[in-house]
């Protein structure tokens, strides 16, 4: 087959449509076009006590959208033809993406400029710019946003453990694929498992087996203890009453217990961004480090000449993809402090959770998602585009 005929293959031509076809199809689309928009209206009377239809739910809409929906993708094929078909694999995808992302959104808006409390008989009420009125002046939405600052800016160590073992288990060293393999084993638990695993478990203030021995090491030095729990003069019991490990509390304080909250949370997620910058290690070819040996190049500027500048999208990339993770922490702190004490470990997440089911306030808790929502949305922009350019060649 020659260049030509095969070209022929992937070029539509225009179908010979008639007028009644391309008629009823607008007739399709307008028609129900009113019937949505005419649904909808009603929906929102009655919504807001103008009617008394008694619409129990928005159900009659749902129906009114699908019908459009459908009318819509018909008159694709009757106005269009041949085009219009291949409209069709990409149309129904579009619809129930603004099915599922754009009307909850609009939904979510409405709500969130509106007095719901579930425990209140008075139902939903508009009350205008409170709920803006009172974020502005809550200041444990403003620690937890703060808290996430600290909680994001962790990843840069995070980057940097998952940067070293991915090196580690790029080498030839013995058992290599048996600890690739363990190293993912974090990574296949929940947060939720890891959380009751360690935090409800092993850090356990008092049947903890972690708390327990660093009570025993803080007990009364003796002849009993063994030789390696002293040292010339200082007998390990005494350095652990001094730090004060005698009745250790690990989630009692704000500093120890952020700390310990972003330990769990990078033992489970490291693994994540070893295996992509593992990944990217092994596609860089061999010949490079060959090269670099010959003129006499170290170990170390290796790295920093041939290992580092090619890593780069690969890296960026990670990180990127762990701080939306990291903005999403949540569930290790609802297990285990519930954002204690007094909301130091709170992250923004955590905090709306507990808005919407200790205080039943949706209105509120709907406006500081949609408020977290735009904060996400401009910053993961930002450090997109610092990243393109970041990533574009110098010359």
């Amino acid at each position: 087959m020659s260049t030509e005929e095969g070209d022929k293959l992937h070029v539509v031509t225009a179908d010979d449509i008639s007028n009644n076809k391309k008629r009823l199809g607008k007739f399709l689309v307008w028609g129900s076009a009113i019937i949505l928009a005419f649904t909808l209206f009603i929906q929102a009377l009655d919504t807001n006590s103008y009617l008394t239809i008694d619409l129990e739910t928005w159900r009659p809409s749902l129906y009114a959208y699908v019908f459009w929906a459908f009318c819509l993708c018909v008159s694709q094929v009757l106005t269009r033809g041949e085009h219009g078909k291949r409209v069709l694999f990409v149309l129904p995808a579009a619809l129930f993406v603004i099915s599922m992302v754009v009307f909850p959104l609009l939904f979510g808006l409405v709500i969130a400029f509106s007095d719901w409390n579930l425990s209140s008989p008075d139902g939903r009420t508009f009350n205008g710019l409170d709920n803006v009125r009172q974020m502005w002046g809550d200041p444990f939405y403003w620690n937890a946003l703060k808290n996430m600052v600290w909680y994001t800016t962790v990843i840069i160590i995070e980057y940097a453990v998952a940067f070293g073992l991915a090196i580690l288990l790029n080498s030839q060293i013995r058992a290599r694929k048996f600890f690739r393999v363990a190293f993912l084993l974090p990574l296949m638990l929940s947060p939720v498992a890891v959380s009751w695993m360690i935090g409800k478990s092993m850090l356990e203030i008092r049947f903890g087996p972690i708390s327990r021995f660093l009570r025993w090491l803080a007990s009364e030095p003796s002849e009993d203890l063994p030789a390696l729990l002293y040292y010339p003069g200082i007998y390990i019991a005494d350095l652990a009453q001094w730090f004060g490990w005698a009745s250790p509390s690990f989630f009692g304080s704000a500093g120890i217990a952020r700390t310990m909250i972003m330990a769990m949370d990078a033992w489970t997620f490291i693994p994540f961004m070893m295996i992509m910058i593992l990944a990217g290690l092994q596609a860089i070819p061999r010949e490079l480090y060959e090269a670099s040996e010959v003129d006499g190049a170290s170990r170390w500027r290796q790295f920093l000449e041939i290992t580092f500048p090619l890593m780069l999208p690969v890296s960026i990339t990670a990180v990127l993809i762990r701080i939306i993770f990291k903005l999403k922490l949540a569930d290790i702190i609802i297990n285990i402090t519930s954002g204690g004490p007094g909301g130091a470990t709170d992250s923004v997440t955590s905090f709306i959770f507990r808005e919407y089911r200790d205080r039943s306030n949706v209105g509120y808790g709907t406006l500081l998602a949609i408020v977290y929502l735009v904060i996400i949305v401009i910053a993961m922009t930002i450090l997109i585009k610092l990243a393109d350019r970041w990533m574009k060649p110098r010359y």
